[in-house]
């Protein structure tokens, strides 16, 4: 156990950098998007955020299931225990980073929001994602030990643009003059619930952590 927990903090202090650059990255091409929409005419940027939203949040599942179920399969090589692991990580834990923080966050921003869950609503759209995922991190630590940093990095990416569009999709149309904030909890909606999706979760449901 005190091998896991120490693993767990070495992978979060590699991992955070990444999810820094993924909000700011996501942050600039919003603020595109949203001048944009300004110059066209239209400051309303909601309905183009929430199509780009339905884009970003089934590729976060994939990327999600990928990095989860490649994290425990390298460290223990149980397959049922494994697909499992690897969907609760995605559709459960990474949930919570594209809906439910952004959804929190724009209510503390003072704004109402519309709570979307794309797996209850439209399941067609998300399962073959995370079946996909599954299947990908169980083959991928075969040809490289280093899949879990690429596909996280990947992930922190698209986990970060699907948040801030959650956001900005389903209430929050005014964010400019509250940007700050923005990127503080889009920062924790990215690596709290993300990180314990592709690093704690799975680790600590393994007998031993890789030394």
């Amino acid at each position: 156990m005190k091998n896991n927990i120490r693993h767990v903090f070495s992978e979060l202090k590699d991992h955070l950098p990444y999810s820094i650059f993924s909000v700011a990255t996501g942050m600039i091409i919003l603020g595109l998007l949203t001048f944009g929409a300004q110059i066209l005419g239209s400051i309303n940027i909601s309905g183009p955020s929430r199509g780009l939203f339905h884009v970003f949040h089934p590729i976060h599942i994939l990327f999600s299931a990928t990095a989860t179920t490649a994290m425990f399969w390298r460290h223990e090589k149980r397959f049922l225990k494994a697909i499992i692991i690897g969907f609760i990580g995605a559709v459960g834990i990474c949930g919570i980073s594209d809906i439910f923080i952004p959804y929190i966050a724009g209510f503390l921003l003072g704004v109402k929001m519309h709570l979307h869950i794309c797996i209850i609503e439209h399941p067609f759209l998300i399962l073959p994602f995370v079946i996909t995922g599954i299947f990908a991190g169980l083959i991928i630590p075969a040809t490289t030990q280093k899949s879990t940093l690429f596909s996280h990095a990947a992930h922190v990416f698209v986990s970060g643009m699907a948040s801030i569009l959650y956001l900005i999709g389903f209430g929050l149309t005014e964010w400019i003059p509250v940007a700050g904030m923005v990127f503080v909890y889009m920062l924790l909606a990215v690596i709290i619930p993300c990180c314990t999706s592709d690093i704690v979760f799975p680790l600590l449901l393994t007998k031993k952590a890789e030394t």
